[in-house]
């Protein structure tokens, strides 16, 4: 499968070097190419839909439910979190994350607070990006705002993050010399190999992906379009990748948050 993808991701670095988007078409102040914001579902297909609307037939809702246990302190050194959020006080914050944390001094994502949370409230070390407790409790807090429409703040101090990251956005790279904009904008819509290209929507994440057999995070996802044009790899919890995402939901303003979703 991931064969199959880079030689369709060849194909479309082809098709772009050669008149079907140019990099001189990318305004320096970001502006997309499609009329309307559409979930990352919309091009999916009916049984993804169907299967992230049933919490049941929904694989990502295994690590909402041991997100719970560990909320409540099961199975963790840690104290639990229920002992100082009240219930349903997490509703909302996954809506407007990321945000800038003042005694971080920069941009801070969902699974950077629970982190923070664990290593100055519990006193505890923080839990390894990716993993699969980070996971799970990222998919319980971002589980409770589900409906809920996007809508972060880029102004003030959190500004020169998302220039950086609107830049990285629009900005060529890797061997095939492909700016996410080029695919996510551009060409929104259009077949890759076997896949239809989304508008790149966070509203998702963590999401549980058919190729991964698994629950993954945004950053995850991000490292994974890196390395789908051959571009240098940032780690997983890399400040780089977080400014993408505050840069990300904001693009996707108004959009509902759907974690955990299902995608291919």
């Amino acid at each position: 499968m991931r064969l199959h993808r880079q030689r369709a991701i060849a194909s479309l670095a082809l098709v772009l070097a050669t008149g079907g988007v140019s990099g001189e078409s990318i305004a320096p102040t970001y502006r997309h190419d499609w009329s309307e914001a559409r979930s990352g579902l919309a091009y999916a297909g009916g049984s993804l839909a169907a299967m992230q609307s049933d919490d049941v037939a929904n694989p990502g809702m295994l690590w909402v439910d041991r997100g719970s246990e560990l909320w409540r302190g099961a199975a963790v050194s840690a104290p639990a979190c229920a002992g100082c959020h009240a219930e349903g006080s997490m509703r909302g914050v996954a809506a407007r994350l990321p945000a800038w944390s003042a005694p971080a001094g920069r941009v801070v994502d969902l699974e950077d607070r629970i982190n923070a949370c664990r290593v100055v409230r519990q006193r505890e070390a923080p839990l390894p990006r990716g993993g699969d407790d980070l996971l799970a409790l990222s998919a319980f807090v971002a589980s409770q705002s589900r409906g809920l429409p996007l809508h972060v703040e880029v102004g003030g101090p959190a500004r020169p993050a998302f220039e950086r990251a609107q830049a990285f956005y629009v900005t060529r790279r890797g061997q095939l010399d492909l700016s996410c904009a080029n695919c996510h904008d551009a060409l929104a819509g259009r077949r890759l190999g076997s896949e239809t290209i989304s508008q790149g929507h966070p509203t998702a994440f963590p999401a549980y992906r058919l190729e991964w057999q698994g629950l993954g995070s945004l950053h995850r996802r991000l490292r994974a379009c890196l390395y789908g044009v051959r571009a240098a790899l940032p780690d997983e919890g890399a400040q780089l990748l977080t400014e993408l995402e505050l840069f990300l939901a904001w693009r996707a303003d108004g959009l509902p948050v759907e974690a955990p979703g299902v995608r291919r």
